[in-house]
């Protein structure tokens, strides 16, 4: 028995990679819709109610516009920013304690941004477990690569006229007014009493990201090893995610964040100083994979009754 399953916004770089993974599935039915169809919201709103699970690869406004007019017993996951901290809807990372059963049992999940989920990997069970108050002045650091700009940075990556020696060659920051759109997510989906401090930062290589988030140990309130054992006991059941050992030795001295492209998993490490009152924390993981097609993937998995893994590197 086929299960129907519609992507509306197919031609982004999520949609196209969601849609790349389900061709690949013999119980997975995608409905199309003719061009002039995609461009009526009305239209839209009608293959999505024959569907079985829907995905909303959309721009904000988009995803607002069409959601009114859905049967609710349809299964939406919205990919778009629009939804992340609305009470209606569930937040799509099932790692997060009591996440996979909502997931399971929802109609409305929205899946996390990319930078949301290496930082919320880390924050959620630090103030969840008591390693850390939810008044912490968290702070974090992202690095990714250019596909997570979507198409028109892809493109300015890749074209043929980019000069051999040009400023794309060195890594950018961005994001400086500190108002990123991932950060109500990260702070509500973190139980933070505050807003993180983040930066971004996107380099020259194709997808990949790192997110690194550094803790005082003496302001948390807690040792390296109480964090060490608190985050491997809280992700030991983890699907996608795995948790090293503190201070295990690193590939090459270091992490480079394209480690994990072209998977769907999410590696977390965790070293700590001398001194023992300094740890930095990093997640890596695909912003293109768990970072956001793969992590939809594995929620439709759930909502559908499927194994949680299945069509996931």
């Amino acid at each position: 028995m086929s299960v129907k399953v519609f992507i509306d916004g197919s031609s982004g770089t999520t949609g196209l990679r969601i849609a790349d993974r389900l061709a690949q599935r013999p119980e997975i039915e995608l409905l199309s819709i003719s061009a002039e169809g995609r461009k009526d919201v009305n239209e839209r709103a009608k293959v999505i109610d024959s569907a079985d699970l829907a995905f909303l690869c959309l721009p904000d406004a988009a995803s607002k516009e069409v959601m009114p007019l859905l049967r609710p017993d349809v299964k939406v996951l919205d990919t778009s920013t629009a939804f992340r901290t609305d009470a209606a809807w569930d937040y799509g990372f099932p790692e997060l304690a009591g996440q996979k059963e909502k997931i399971k049992n929802s109609c409305r999940v929205a899946v996390p941004g990319c930078y949301a989920s290496g930082f919320i990997s880390i924050a959620r069970p630090l103030v969840e477990l008591g390693l850390a108050p939810a008044d912490y002045p968290f702070s974090c650091t992202g690095i990714s690569g250019y596909s997570g700009g979507g198409k028109k940075m892809i493109a300015e990556y890749e074209s043929a006229d980019r000069p051999a020696h040009s400023k794309l060659d060195a890594p950018k920051s961005y994001g400086l007014g500190l108002a990123h759109k991932h950060l109500p997510e990260m702070q509500k989906i973190s139980g933070l009493a505050h807003t993180p401090m983040f930066v971004p930062v996107v380099c020259d290589y194709y997808c990949g990201m790192q997110v690194l988030v550094p803790l005082d140990l003496t302001l948390a309130g807690s040792t390296a090893e109480q964090v060490a054992e608190g985050i491997a006991a809280y992700y030991k059941d983890a699907a996608t995610v795995k948790v090293h050992a503190l201070n295990e030795a690193l590939p090459e001295n270091g992490l480079y964040s394209n480690a994990m492209a072209g998977t769907d998993r999410m590696e977390l490490y965790m070293t700590v100083n001398a001194a023992g009152d300094q740890m930095m924390l990093v997640s890596v993981f695909d912003n293109l994979g768990k970072g956001s097609s793969g992590a939809a993937v594995q929620c439709m998995n759930l909502m559908l009754g499927l194994e949680e893994t299945e069509g996931l590197e």
